[in-house]
């Protein structure tokens, strides 16, 4: 399955797909086999780097329309 990436405005990503997820020294989070998670934009969840919902709680704001990156330099 592919993996899809949905920038939720004002709000979490939500990953789907299979998906394995690392912390930065490279040990692997357990996704307890789930094929969609939510990942914290805010700052404020208590379970980062998943999304526990505080966006609503801090007033996050955010809106993101898609858009054409520039070719990758070299």
């Amino acid at each position: 399955m592919e993996v899809k990436i949905t920038v939720n405005n004002s709000g979490s990503l939500r990953i789907e797909g299979d998906v394995k997820l690392f912390d930065a020294s490279g040990s692997q989070y357990d996704l307890a086999g789930r094929t969609t998670i939510k990942l914290c934009r805010c700052g404020a969840s208590q379970k980062k780097p998943f999304c526990d919902g505080m966006h609503r709680s801090v007033g996050f704001q955010s809106t993101c329309e898609a858009f054409s990156l520039p070719p990758e330099v070299k």
